[in-house]
């Protein structure tokens, strides 16, 4: 521990001392079913717990029936809540883990699609994101506001919590709505001046920590900017709110973040926002509060960074949350001196996709969620420490991996993590796949960190990496136990939407033009570099990131682009991921044009013809100097196909499958090698069984020869 001294110095936080300086903030997991935490929490933060943070805040929990913005929220003020808050408990404080609930409400930042209740806020404005028009909260409706954080303090107490965090300033949520001029419109008592917006805070505050005992934390969350927009709350705003906050005498701590609805990647920001972008205005506070811990937040990724925070004074403990969603053993690896080890954060922000739809996952930890079940391999070994760990093998077998994206990659980590001996066949001279691609675009450099990463830990593993070798059926059949094949995909140059499905049967003629010399793949841009001229006209059918990608990087290289697409808009898949707005503002200030509903119908020369999906009408532009196609790619299955005709044991991953995500890639990548063993002996039972069958085949068929030939005999 004497590598980061700073860090794992323990830190007072009003009546408990915490082990370290390391603080896992809240954050949505959506594992709850039934409004309460679930064992899935219990096994994550557990996790966590083990590997040795020393503070965890839970995911924020409502106060109130009108604060449900989806499904899997747990309702802090449901007295159910308290079984499970002791469930958590029991898996994260006998590690001495310090474990916190965070007491919420959204107000006007969020809709009653789920509540079937009027939205609450102090005024009726509307979030930008959710846009329902809110119900104006009255004295007696404030007056249950209050009650509902008292009576959510209370069963975090009696659900055997350390302490309690007050939630709803940061971020634009309801007490921050009340402090800010911007969505405060009132002229009563909780209106007007700044003594008066917050009322509701002092109220709150002095109600929780009269029903939290002394021997229990009480802390609080507040914002260091709100961002940059009329009459938004700035650091200075901020700097004496945390003054009044320290003045009660009521609080612990205070937790620092950044943002609202307005500007979502101030709250979480994504990749090309730099590590520790918050520090400057949490340090502000630091300064304005005195002795009062104070935690900062904001892409706090390595040991090193945490531990230059510390030193120089701009907080007391450094709160992650993303980081540790994609390598729970952070602290552990920090401690033993092995920074390089950690499995890296790059602001990929799938986790924050990933609630939209389902439960918490992280792009690069197949385990987010699935703690129990994903006892993880060697979780407490470094690279180039040998010997298998939990969950090894049985039996080392010998293991082929063809393609070094992130697909293959990751099998041949978490089977090398297994004990198995790994050879990975490369064709390309580097690893990552479409991952280096797309980090040839400036915002998207950090993602190569997912393939780079693995490719360090498999050269500190013993694993074979063949680069420049493209693995044939000579290579490989009769060679190795298992095989797994993650040869990727490649791009469709067909120029076909999905509009027209027929279109993308085999030996379908392309888009008129589509095989002009002009026109480019991806895989030739990004993956080959072709260098284009100066016009690029981008067709996008897919929605996801690629198109934009491409555009960035070709707009970096001073090209003048356009993105066309069939969609309602472009990059309709970054509606999840929250970044879309922030992707879109690059774009347009590098004068990317934008252009949505619309069909490829020909290209000719350096003239493209375009359709209105709406109406048909037709567009043209022109000149255009080259055409880059990102209308969906196809499965290099090849190999597989082949490979499982001959051998018994092969299973593909990723892309060559069917060409999806990065997540998918990783996540299968990992569920293949963990299944390694129990495939090779099914398929050892096959083959036994194959050579069984094929020794009766045998008898029999001599037999039948035998007595054929004694019946020639007797014929003759």
């Amino acid at each position: 521990m004497t590598h980061y001294p700073a860090l794992f110095e323990p830190g007072r936080l009003g009546p408990r001392e915490a082990v370290n300086r390391v603080w896992m903030t809240a954050h949505a997991t959506e594992f709850t079913t039934d409004h309460t935490y679930a064992d899935a929490h219990a096994a994550y933060y557990g996790e966590r717990a083990r590997q040795g943070v020393a503070v965890i805040t839970m995911e924020a929990t409502s106060v109130h029936p009108t604060s449900q913005p989806r499904t899997g929220v747990v309702l802090a003020y449901d007295p159910s809540v308290v079984d499970s808050y002791r469930k958590v408990a029991a898996a994260v404080q006998p590690h001495g883990t310090l474990l916190f609930a965070q007491l919420w409400h959204r107000g006007r930042e969020t809709d009653s699609v789920v509540s079937r209740r009027p939205v609450w806020a102090p005024s009726p404005v509307p979030c930008t994101v959710y846009r329902e028009i809110p119900h104006e909260v009255t004295v007696a409706e404030i007056d249950e506001l209050v009650d509902g954080y008292e009576r959510s303090a209370k069963l975090a107490v009696a659900g055997g919590l350390d302490g309690v965090e007050i939630h709803g300033l940061a971020h634009g949520y309801l007490l921050g709505q009340f402090l800010s001029p911007a969505t405060n419109h009132r002229t009563d008592a909780y209106g007007g001046s700044a003594e008066n917006r917050f009322r509701i805070v002092r109220r709150i505050i002095e109600r929780v920590r009269a029903a939290v005992p002394a021997s229990m934390v009480v802390g609080i969350r507040v914002n260091g900017d709100d961002g940059d927009f009329e009459d938004a709350l700035r650091n200075p705003d901020w700097v004496e709110i945390a003054r009044r906050i320290a003045a009660t005498g009521a609080v612990d701590y205070v937790s620092v973040s950044q943002g609202t609805y307005l500007d979502r990647m101030l709250i979480y920001g994504a990749t090309p926002k730099p590590a520790g972008y918050e520090i400057a205005a949490t340090s502000s506070i630091k300064a304005a509060v005195g002795q009062l811990p104070v935690v900062v937040v904001g892409r706090i990724t390595t040991p090193d960074m945490a531990e230059a925070v510390l030193r120089d004074g701009h907080a007391d403990f450094v709160g992650m949350a993303r980081q540790l969603i994609a390598d729970p053993g952070w602290v552990t690896k920090a401690a033993q001196g092995r920074p390089n080890d950690i499995r890296p954060c790059v602001g990929a922000n799938h986790c924050i996709a990933s609630i939209a739809r389902t439960a918490l996952a992280c792009i690069h930890n197949p385990a987010v969620g699935r703690e129990a079940e994903f006892a993880a391999p060697l979780a407490g070994k470094g690279a180039g420490q040998a010997g298998p760990g939990p969950g090894a093998a049985s039996r080392s077998l010998t293991v082929a991996v063809v393609g070094a994206g992130p697909a293959g990659l990751r099998a041949a980590l978490t089977a090398a993590e297994l004990g198995h001996e790994v050879t990975v066949f490369e064709r390309g001279t580097e690893t990552g796949g479409q991952v280096r691609w797309m980090s040839l675009a400036e915002p998207y450099r950090e993602w190569l960190g997912i393939t780079d990463w693995l490719t360090e830990q498999l050269r500190g593993r013993g694993v074979t990496l063949r680069l420049g070798h493209e693995a044939t059926i000579d290579d490989l059949a009769g060679q190795y136990d298992s095989y797994i094949v993650a040869t990727g995909s490649t791009p469709r140059r067909d120029g076909w939407t999905a509009l027209r499905p027929s279109r993308w049967a085999p030996g379908a003629p392309s888009v008129p033009g589509a095989d002009q010399w002009n026109v480019h793949t991806l895989a030739e841009v990004l993956g080959e570099r072709v260098a284009l001229p100066s016009s690029v006209l981008i067709v996008d059918d897919i929605g996801d990131r690629r198109a934009l990608v491409a555009a960035e990087y070709l707009a970096g290289e001073r090209r003048v682009v356009e993105i066309v697409t069939r969609l309602t808009h472009v990059g309709v898949g970054l509606t999840d991921s929250h970044d879309l707005p922030s992707v879109t503002t690059r774009l347009r200030r590098r004068g990317v044009r934008l252009s949505a509903g619309l069909e490829l119908v020909a290209i000719e020369e350096d003239r493209v013809t375009l359709a209105d999906v709406y109406n048909d009408e037709r567009q043209v532009r022109e000149p255009v100097d080259a055409v880059v196609l990102v209308t969906g790619q196809r499965a290099e299955d090849a190999l597989l196909r082949r490979l499982g005709e001959l051998e018994p044991n092969v299973v593909g991953v990723g892309d060559c499958v069917a060409p999806r995500r990065i997540f998918d890639a990783v996540w299968e990548g990992d569920l293949a090698a963990r299944s390694l063993s129990v495939r090779a002996s099914s398929a050892r039972s096959v083959q036994t069984a194959r050579s069984v069958q094929t020794a009766r085949s045998v008898q029999t068929a001599e037999a039948e020869q035998d007595l054929t030939a004694q019946e020639k005999t007797r014929v003759w």
